[in-house]
């Protein structure tokens, strides 16, 4: 009996490896047209902003741990100058402090509606602008143009981590900082901090 049952799921498994195949069929064909990377970039910011509501609610605590000094990097404007690189549906912006003024970059055009969607539901901020750029290219925004670069849940996913570092060191105001937190439940408690003015930690 156990023999057969073991048969019967030896079975199982192609037929089920056959079906995974057949419902990703379309995906493929998608592809190999090159259709399913815009299909992606869609749909990738709807369920971005789901997941950072759920996010936001298990670290709340640390999150506001994490951003509380950030008015101490404030420059000689009198207002905090703020980037984020990847800011996505907006996630972190319920964690500045008030009259900020945030710039964000993100390198997909779609998360546009939902970063105007967050700054209506979070007027202490000034919202810049929305320069669509990877971290590894931010042409668009001068040297030494922001007192603090904030990036999260991005680091992980770029192309090259030493590029990102080179540009967000170029755009910062000197003796300023970078403050990236990691993915997952580390949120905040092995969060780095990177002074500006160290150029060697980039170096190729």
């Amino acid at each position: 009996m156990t023999e057969a049952a073991a048969a019967g799921g030896t079975m199982l498994v192609p037929l089920f490896q056959g079906c995974v195949k057949l419902l990703a069929l379309p995906i493929y064909v998608l592809a190999f047209l090159g259709y399913w990377d815009p299909v992606c970039k869609r749909i990738f910011p709807y369920f971005i902003s789901k997941f950072s509501k759920r996010y936001n609610q298990k670290l709340h605590r640390e999150k506001e741990l994490l951003f509380s000094n950030l008015e101490d990097f404030t420059g000689s404007s009198g207002q905090l100058l703020l980037l984020e690189i990847g800011a996505g549906s907006g996630a972190n912006f319920q964690f500045y402090p008030p009259d900020c003024q945030v710039t964000c970059t993100d390198p997909n055009p779609n998360f546009k509606r939902y970063l105007r969607q967050s700054m209506a539901e979070n007027q202490h901020l000034q919202f810049e602008r929305f320069v669509v750029a990877s971290g590894e290219d931010l042409r668009q925004v001068p040297d030494g143009s922001v007192d603090v670069v904030v990036c999260t849940l991005v680091l992980c996913s770029v192309a090259s981590v030493p590029a990102v570092l080179k540009e967000v060191l170029r755009v910062l105001r000197r003796n300023t900082w970078l403050r990236i937190g990691p993915v997952g439940d580390t949120f905040g408690s092995k969060s780095m901090i990177l002074p500006g003015n160290i150029w060697e930690m980039v170096a190729p």
